[in-house]
């Protein structure tokens, strides 16, 4: 509480609050614009300001949500499900003249003008314009590429799930290694999910399309599949997919063992809003990996 320069009493709180109502009925705000004159009759410097006397709030939902398609997992849906992106326009009045770039060659006699701010960066509008049919509400310009990220991000797509080499195993010299990873949706797929905002759905899928194994020795393997797990009855035959042979023991390297990375390429398609293109993501796995000599008993 204080006082005025008469001695009154004055309730800050409540004068902020009717200031704040009395801005709201006015509903006036001034933008940074270029080449836009005030309605009075003295014209505002070009590049100045203008005057925008009517506003309208429009708030549009943005919703990302998805389940994985293979068996042994499932991932979907936003890390914040209840999120919603808002988008405020602010029609401009009076007009803009025709001059304005931001009508990009229309009428004024037949469009109206928009100014456009959101709380995510995923509309597609660099300018903050908005040039809709006289008398139609705007709608959000959304870049469906965009979306279609939105929907990947929601996935949670994680780097392989090795089965095979185990970083408790102990692997020889000379014997072929079978290399193989656990399916499911999160870390080889196929993974769907969707995400929408402005009226527009995308939707992707997403599926590991090769794993690149750096064996710790030098050498590489990529394999185009998750890999054949061995069975007992495979004796010392080679993978017919995905396997390895070392040359040499782990006993030189850090720890006594090989780190051995697995690299996912994950493919992503994604359709909507008229569109269909192809993402790339890429996951990493590492395990360590003891390889010793054969000990002969005599």
């Amino acid at each position: 509480m204080g006082e005025d320069v008469d001695g009154h009493e004055v309730d800050r709180s409540r004068s902020v609050l009717l200031t704040r109502r009395l801005a709201a009925l006015t509903g006036a705000l001034v933008l940074a614009s270029a080449g836009v004159a005030h309605a009075d009759d003295d014209p505002v410097d070009a590049g100045k300001c203008q005057v925008i006397k009517f506003c309208v709030g429009v708030g549009v939902g943005d919703e990302t949500g998805g389940s994985g398609g293979q068996a042994g997992g499932s991932t979907g849906g936003s890390s914040d499900s209840d999120s919603k992106l808002k988008c405020g326009y602010t029609k401009i009045e009076p007009k803009p003249p025709a001059e304005h770039p931001a009508w990009k060659g229309k009428d004024p006699a037949k469009y109206d003008m928009y100014f456009m701010s959101c709380s995510d960066g995923g509309l597609n509008n660099p300018d903050g314009f908005i040039v809709v049919p006289e008398g139609q509400p705007p709608v959000p310009q959304v870049d469906p590429q965009e979306l279609a990220q939105r929907a990947v991000d929601s996935m949670t797509l994680l780097g392989p799930d090795i089965a095979s080499p185990r970083a408790a195993g102990k692997y020889t010299v000379g014997v072929p290694m079978w290399m193989w990873v656990n399916q499911s949706a999160t870390t080889y797929g196929p993974n769907t999910a969707s995400a929408s905002a402005g009226g527009i759905t995308v939707t992707a899928t997403a599926k590991v399309s090769k794993i690149v194994w750096t064996m710790g020795d030098g050498a590489s393997v990529t394999c185009n599949g998750p890999g054949t797990p061995y069975t007992s009855s495979q004796g010392m035959a080679q993978s017919p997919d995905c396997g390895h042979v070392y040359s040499k023991t782990s006993a030189g390297a850090q720890n006594g063992k090989f780190p051995v990375t697995a690299t996912s390429t994950w493919t992503i398609n994604w359709q909507g809003g008229g569109q269909a293109g192809q993402l790339t993501e890429v996951r990493q796995t590492n395990v360590q990996v003891a390889v010793g000599e054969v000990q002969v008993v005599r």
